[in-house]
């Protein structure tokens, strides 16, 4: 009997010491019942899909479902052009933009677990010239200068993951905040520049007075750009050569880039706009954003909040080597407890007064992600613990730990009149989960 007890321990032991099979995304096998969807239901997304397209809502785009690291949904609509010249192909390049960000955030937690810098550490101890930027207090409306008063706090690695630093897209703000980042040159700066380097960059954002003291609220901003250059500074490398070298190589993310190479230029889809009509045109000459960014010449500014182009395959990748706890095809990126800390509820004190993210209960920001917690139960049909973004241009993404699910939309239209789309794309993903 006692052997027997010893025996049944052991495999207990075993059993319980042996870590989950690691899933890897097959890009192989698009089999909706092996990732257990209804085939039948999941197809209603073509017909979603198509009836933005054929009403002129939607140029096309490429949209792909992974559960359990299978491919479930994998398919391109539309046309680059309206003349029906080129379609949309699974290998087509998005600009990401703001899905840069979860990146960038990816980067630094890289760091972080390695030991290198502490979330709670002063922006200032690594970027010096911060040390010095205050509060906005007067604005000049003559001139639009300005004065400052020093912060209650210094901005920490923690405030600009989860924008609450007081940094802001001037572009996106009104009145006196707008005025003072335009003085001084910080417009249409989140996705590249002509002329300055990330330095130059984040040296002229530090002359820019914040909104707000660090911690008080949150309010979306240039944040990640100034971890870009921390990263830069930390690590001793640009940040493209950090993401490659630490992201991209390892999870075989090939046609991701800041600028693109020559040979890829044809690959870039355009960027359409929705007139008062509804009808799409395309915007690619003349913008002021300069959409043709991605086809700049490399003169090293490397925008960590929104420089990024991207396929929807390469960025299934990096999402399924985060719902797998940092690891894809037996390549780490993170520890697993890592990226439990990176997608936890960072404003739980501020959602309490109201500073938060959103009003909706549930609605929350952990490090670099927005995130769906407990409370936002029935909101929608992600599950709590989903944690999401998307980009300027009309791009997408999720992760549903609990349905070990992953999607990613790409289109590129700005501005777009539709935005219940998406969530009418995700009803018919998760209406499709028949398991």
């Amino acid at each position: 009997m006692l052997k027997l007890i010893t025996f049944l321990f052991s495999i207990l032991v075993l059993f319980s010491c042996t870590p989950p099979p690691q899933i890897d995304l097959d890009t192989k096998v698009i089999n909706p019942k092996e990732a257990g969807f209804s085939e039948e239901r999941l197809a209603l997304a073509d017909s979603l899909i198509e009836r933005y397209r054929s009403n002129q809502w939607l140029p096309g785009g490429v949209f792909l479902v992974a559960r359990r690291g299978t491919i479930a949904y994998y398919k391109s609509f539309g046309y680059h052009s309206l003349n029906f010249w080129t379609p949309y192909q699974n290998e087509d390049i998005f600009r990401i933009a703001s899905m840069t960000k979860a990146v960038t955030s990816v980067a630094v937690m890289q760091l972080y677990e390695q030991g290198k810098l502490g979330l709670d550490d002063p922006l200032k101890n690594y970027l010096p010239a911060f040390a010095e930027t205050g509060v906005l207090q007067q604005l000049n409306p003559a001139d639009s200068s300005f004065t400052t008063t020093p912060p209650q706090r210094p901005i920490t690695i923690r405030h600009l993951l989860t924008h609450t630093s007081g940094l802001v897209y001037g572009d996106f703000e009104q009145g006196d905040i707008r005025a003072a980042y335009h003085k001084l040159g910080l417009q249409n700066v989140g996705l590249s520049h002509q002329s300055w380097t990330t330095k130059q960059f984040i040296d002229q954002l530090a002359r820019a007075p914040m909104a707000f003291h660090p911690g008080e609220r949150y309010c979306y901003g240039l944040n990640m750009d100034v971890l870009g250059r921390v990263i830069e500074v930390v690590s001793g490398l640009s940040l493209r050569d950090y993401f490659q070298q630490h992201i991209f190589e390892p999870l075989e993310m090939v046609d991701t880039h800041f600028y693109l190479p020559q040979e890829k230029h044809e690959r870039l889809v355009p960027v359409y706009a929705q007139t008062d009509q509804g009808t799409i045109m395309k915007q690619e000459v003349g913008h002021s954003l300069g959409i043709n960014y991605p086809k700049n010449k490399d003169r090293g500014h490397y925008a960590g909040g929104g420089g990024l182009s991207s396929t929807a395959l390469d960025y299934a990748r990096f999402m399924q080597a985060l719902l797998n706890g940092g690891e894809l095809n037996g390549q780490r990126i993170l520890g697993p407890k890592t990226v439990e800390l990176m997608t936890s509820d960072q404003l739980v004190a501020l959602n309490k007064k109201g500073a938060g993210r959103s009003s909706i209960p549930g609605k929350t920001f952990s490090l670099g992600f927005g995130l769906l917690t407990e409370e936002a139960e029935g909101l929608n049909s992600k599950s709590p613990g989903t944690y999401e973004w998307g980009g300027y241009f009309n791009t997408q993404f999720f992760i549903d730990p609990k349905e070990e699910l992953i999607f990613v939309g790409m289109t590129q239209v700005h501005p777009f009149n539709h935005s219940e789309f998406y969530d009418r794309l995700t009803a018919v993903i998760y209406g499709a989960i028949d398991d």
